[in-house]
């Protein structure tokens, strides 16, 4: 079965789909219970979505602010 998911899943409070494939909650939930048809027009609709979602900066990591900090000092 065809599936979106690229194993980034976090939803966009703003939009209410995954920063990584698109989709809402709800589709995620439901789409192994989807008829192709549906799963089809689904996809069509991601790339457009995509972009609609505002990238949430990276958060840093423990050893960015480690060096940030050190080379402060």
């Amino acid at each position: 079965m065809e599936s979106p998911c690229i194993l980034v899943c976090s939803i966009d409070v703003k939009t209410g789909f995954c920063f990584g494939c698109g989709r809402t909650g709800d589709e995620i939930a439901g789409w192994l219970d989807f008829e192709p048809g549906q799963r089809r027009e689904i996809m069509d609709a991601l790339p457009q979505r995509l972009e609609t979602i505002e990238r949430k900066p990276r958060r840093e990591t423990r050893r960015q602010r480690i060096a940030r900090q050190s080379q402060g000092s």
